[in-house]
């Protein structure tokens, strides 16, 4: 979409106009290289945090809760847009949902300040303004395809192209359900007059997960001026978000915390992994001297009998989480159980027919029906063949991360020969240092989980039920239980 953007030195003017309240602070550019830190709010002032109560808090910015762009605020801008309305009727329930309406109302904010756009089309308001100074945002998704390749061997190799396709069947979506609209046909989808593409939904899409805040009265939304504070350690961050009596939001600094002229303030973004840092805000924190965690994909094997039963029953993700914590290595997966039992152990299926005709899969371990599949990991843990099932389990992990540690190994040399020889602009200069900086730190966590794995097994090895078990599988009558 052909857009007229706004410098950022409009927003000060679009603030006065709009009754946001900038109490000695600014929003600007602070860049970086070669990782772009965009535009934050700045102190233009001093300020001395105190400790005590509500009545010493200082405020930085307060927004109106009018300018609070949630799903309460897109379905009363509906009622006033009939354009805006007829898009999120033929929508349906994808835009029922607070990221589904924000995007749905950042694209028509879009196509209301889009030089293609007829001048009478939609309803025109703050946030027409607001979306052309808002900054583009550099998440993996907006990366060109060569600069995506970096990520080969990451946790992030597969979700990537997961997210794409994702983004891909919105946007069919939103095409299939307006192109009979006709100033939807004309302004977004026509050959020659259109000026909506996939681009543009990305955008939005980097827009609304790398700004949205959960706010207490009004959830998922993203606040103008706040949502360009930028990130901090939960130690370092000066700052915080709230609502308050009045709905209105507002960034305030913290108990205890100094902000010196020029300094920025910053808020937590929550304690999340490098690889989720990566892949919805585009950087790595600097304090990050681990991955935090590492999710994988798990995969039933294929010779195993009981695979597409097995899969129709699953009702949790086919992925294990690793979590660093200090120097040991957790690990979180309901889907493994499910791998690590078969037929001989007690696990069956059966079809059993209903009242009303219909067959359902039922799920029997040790010939008692299993309501509730979550359940399996208590069972095992309850029986006494749990040792011989956590062994299984630490093995196929184990095996799970080695695979991904010879990916990202077998990548390296291939990559580092491709980029290193290219003149590489900005954009793939902060591309290359966030990609490089995710494949260390999950190389250093996948070997770690393989040290510990190690150690596991060694322990589990040696427990009563796992020496019985493998003394068995020698003498040939081996079986969880006996």
């Amino acid at each position: 979409m052909k857009r007229q953007p706004l410098p950022l030195s409009a927003l000060r003017a679009w603030s006065r106009l709009n009754a946001v309240e900038l109490h000695g602070v600014e929003v600007q550019h602070v860049g970086g290289s070669p990782v772009d830190k965009g535009s934050t709010v700045v102190a233009s002032q001093d300020f001395r945090g105190a400790l005590g109560s509500s009545s010493s808090e200082v405020v930085l910015v307060r927004v109106p809760r009018e300018l609070i762009l949630s799903a309460e605020m897109v379905a009363g801008w509906a009622k006033v847009d009939a354009c805006l309305r007829e898009v999120l009727e033929v929508v349906g329930d994808f835009a029922k949902t607070d990221r589904g309406s924000i995007m749905v109302f950042l694209i028509m904010q879009l196509t209301i300040s889009s030089l293609a756009a007829p001048g009478k089309l939609g309803v025109a308001g703050p946030w027409s303004e607001y979306v052309r100074i808002l900054p583009s945002v550099f998440l993996p998704t907006c990366w060109a395809e060569e600069e995506q390749d970096l990520l080969v061997g990451t946790s992030l190799q597969f979700a990537l192209p997961a997210k794409l396709n994702s983004l891909s069947r919105e946007f069919q979506l939103l095409r299939e359900s307006t192109e009979r609209i006709s100033w939807c046909e004309k302004v977004w989808w026509n050959d020659k007059t259109g000026c909506l593409d996939f681009q543009d939904w990305l955008d939005a899409d980097a827009w609304y997960r790398s700004r949205v805040l959960h706010l207490p009265e009004v959830g998922n939304a993203m606040v103008p001026c706040i949502d360009m504070v930028n990130h901090r350690s939960s130690e370092e961050a000066t700052a915080y978000y709230d609502q308050d009596s009045n709905g209105d939001a507002a960034l305030l600094l913290r108990d205890g915390k100094n902000l010196s002229t020029g300094q920025e303030a910053s808020i937590n973004y929550g304690c999340k992994g490098a690889a989720e840092m990566v892949f919805s805000y585009g950087f790595i924190d600097e304090s990050m001297t681990n991955a935090r965690e590492v999710v994988l994909d798990l995969e039933i094997p294929l010779d195993d009998p009981l695979k597409k039963a097995k899969e129709a029953v699953s009702e949790s993700p086919p992925a294990v989480r690793f979590v660093l914590n200090g120097g040991s290595v957790e690990w979180q997966s309901s889907f493994v159980w499910l791998i690590c039992v078969n037929e001989e152990d007690g696990l069956a299926f059966k079809l059993l027919q209903s009242v009303d005709g219909c067959t359902e899969l039922q799920v029997f371990w040790k010939g008692e029906c299993l309501e509730d599949i979550s359940s399996l990991e208590d069972l095992l843990k309850a029986g006494p063949s749990w040792g011989i099932f956590q062994l299984r389990a630490v093995s196929l992990l184990q095996e799970r991360v080695e695979n991904q540690l010879m990916q990202l190994d077998q990548s390296e040399q291939a990559i580092s020969s491709r980029f290193l020889t290219q003149a590489r602009s900005q954009s793939r200069s902060q591309a290359w240092v966030t990609a490089m900086r995710l494949r260390e730190l999950e190389k250093k966590a996948m070997e770690n989980a393989i040290i510990e794995f190690e150690r596991q097994k060694d322990i589990l090895i040696d427990t009563d039920c796992v020496r019985r078990y493998l003394s068995g599988q020698v003498s040939g009558h081996g079986k969880p239980g006996q």
